[in-house]
């Protein structure tokens, strides 16, 4: 059983089985971010990010999977690359057009409260699933903050996407240990100062 994660105002028991649509970004990023490293990684590591993330167990995927997933990563990739939201909401548009179906409701034969889904069935393969739940949950943010939903590690040894939800001023690194190791190569530099020739 594959969720989206949208929340609807129904009881604390039926929410702890979706997640909410900040969570479903926050898997996507993560997703994003292992599924593009290099080399690919294994499927039992993407199947532990997945459940880490609130997919119901057991997760099994094969290589297949994982190359599915890792094309809609790369592409998925191009949302957070984006630096306006114009750009991020025609990147958006784009997968959205090209990579998912039309907007359904399931509840996964009555094994889980309702919630929207853009893939073609409850059963489309990994690779389709994730682009359609990222595509539905990155828009939501889109259409919520008016931003770009996240963005590129500025590190130049990094280069992982985040997320930018919340108020707060403009993030350019994926966590605090980018930015402090960018800040302390940056002092380094300039404590040298410049080399002659």
């Amino acid at each position: 059983m594959r969720y989206i994660g949208v929340v609807s105002p129904l009881s604390n028991d039926d929410r702890s089985t979706r997640l909410s649509v900040r969570d479903t970004a926050r898997r996507t990023a993560a997703l994003v971010n292992a599924l593009t490293a290099e080399p690919s990684p294994a499927p039992h590591t993407i199947a532990g990010i997945l459940l880490d993330h609130g997919e119901p167990g057991p997760v099994e995927l094969t290589a297949g999977d994982v190359a599915g997933m890792r094309t809609a990563a790369l592409r998925l990739r191009e949302v957070f690359a984006a630096e306006h939201v114009d750009e991020a909401a025609e990147v958006l548009n784009r997968l959205l057009r090209e990579g998912t179906g039309p907007l359904r409701l399931s509840s996964h034969d009555g094994r889980s409260p309702w919630h929207p889904h853009l893939d073609s069935d409850d059963e489309a393969p990994w690779g389709e699933w994730f682009l359609a739940s990222s595509c539905m949950a990155l828009t939501v943010l889109i259409w919520d903050g008016q931003r770009p939903p996240g963005g590129l590690c500025s590190s130049s040894s990094c280069g992982d996407v985040f997320l930018t939800v919340g108020s707060g001023p403009e993030r350019r690194y994926c966590s605090r240990r980018c930015a402090t190791r960018e800040r302390v190569a940056a002092h380094r530099r300039a404590k040298a100062g410049p080399r002659s020739p």
